[in-house]
């Protein structure tokens, strides 16, 4: 995310580990490790070793991972099937801000989130209660979309669309959305001031409407248009409120729209995904091991399992586009099929540094409540 413009094919977004060693030395290993201050598989003797001491914790706990978001269902069950230790799953539909709001509020016990998965603005408001840790696959991570120190590693990514039910008509730009027939039929994926998706999505408004990577001002205003027309309703949609029509328009990652799509097509029903031209927008979401990670072995095995090529493939199956798609092309290791069926798009997607998130997230924070309303 630190790029406006990325140029290899993980950037632009056309986007079993070998274990040695004896029982003895994985014990030896345990016994000499603090979990919580490791920063590497190397620190537990190596992957074995972390693994010996998860199972040992017995549970991970995770926060606002929905299965139909970007296959995380796929992934949980996977990691459960492979390690067989319980996953605790708080708040599945919560926000990234939720997920920083529950580590403050829970540190110190049993309950607090041992992973995040953070969007930008949140993540880089809140460095100190990330644990540094870099996964086995760190050197094959692009550096730009990792922190050096290990305090968060960029792990999949997706672009902004506007998915909708086709029975509606045909979409063609942003502002067909304004006309009477979508009358309290538009939702946006998240609260913009508090997750990443509600924010890109807002963005992608912006750069619709003359704004940029440095103005979302435009963006906010169109929403404020929107609601004024009566389409924008303030509901954080989901497969229910989808399925059920409430929420017949969403603004959300291509990703989440192909879940959809899936799920209208078993349905009998046809779901579309537009992207707007010149409106191209993308991001990647960060994998992070809370500080204070109440299972901080299980917190890191974790890690590594999202940052292998089961994890990685598994965000590809779900249609995002894995931060390592590069390097498992060029070893062989990539789900060609996946990889093919993702969408294709006119253009390059552009993503917000840090600084014009920042900047785009206190706009929004000052103004957003005043021109659509709050949640």
């Amino acid at each position: 995310m630190r790029l406006n413009k990325l140029t290899s094919s993980v950037a632009s977004l056309v986007l079993a580990f070998g274990v040695t060693g004896t029982a003895f030395a994985v014990t030896s290993a345990q016994a000499a490790v603090n979990a919580s201050a490791a920063t590497s598989a190397a620190d537990f003797g190596g992957i074995a070793g972390l693994t010996a001491a998860c199972k040992k914790e017995g549970a991970l706990n995770i926060i606002a991972d929905p299965h139909d978001w970007a296959n995380y269902g796929a992934i949980i069950s996977g990691f459960k099937k492979k390690y067989g230790v319980k996953i605790n799953e708080a708040n599945p539909n919560g926000s990234s801000q939720d997920e920083i709001n529950a580590a403050n509020q829970l540190k110190g016990t049993k309950r607090a989130p041992d992973v995040f998965d953070l969007g930008q603005a949140v993540l880089y408001a809140n460095t100190d209660i990330l644990a540094p840790y870099k996964v086995t696959e760190w050197a094959n991570i692009p550096a730009s979309f990792k922190a050096a120190n290990g305090l968060f590693t960029k792990d999949y990514g997706g672009i902004m669309s506007v998915g909708y039910d086709a029975s509606l008509g045909t979409i063609t730009s942003l502002n067909d959305l304004l006309g009477s027939q979508f009358a309290g039929k538009v939702a946006l994926n998240g609260d913009p001031t508090k997750a990443s998706a509600g924010e890109n999505g807002v963005l992608m408004a912006s750069l619709a409407n003359g704004g940029s990577l440095n103005d979302i001002a435009p963006g906010v205003a169109w929403f404020k248009t929107l609601a004024a027309a009566g389409n924008f309703i303030n509901v954080d949609p989901d497969p229910a409120t989808i399925a059920s029509g409430q929420t017949p328009v969403v603004f959300d990652w291509d990703y989440n729209q192909a879940a959809t799509v899936k799920a209208f097509a078993a349905a009998g029903k046809k779901w579309n995904v537009f992207f707007p031209a010149g409106a191209l927008v993308g991001a990647y979401y960060n994998q992070a091991v809370d500080l204070y990670a109440p299972h901080p072995a299980c917190a890191r095995l974790w890690m590594e399992y999202v940052f292998s090529p089961v994890g990685q493939n598994a965000w590809l199956v779900g249609g995002s586009r894995p931060i390592l798609t590069d390097y498992m092309v060029k070893t062989g290791t990539i789900n060609k099929t996946a990889l093919a069926a993702l969408p294709t798009v006119k253009g390059a997607a552009v993503i917000a540094t840090p600084n014009q998130t920042k900047a785009a997230s206190d706009y929004l924070a000052a103004n957003w409540a005043a021109a659509v309303g709050t949640r």
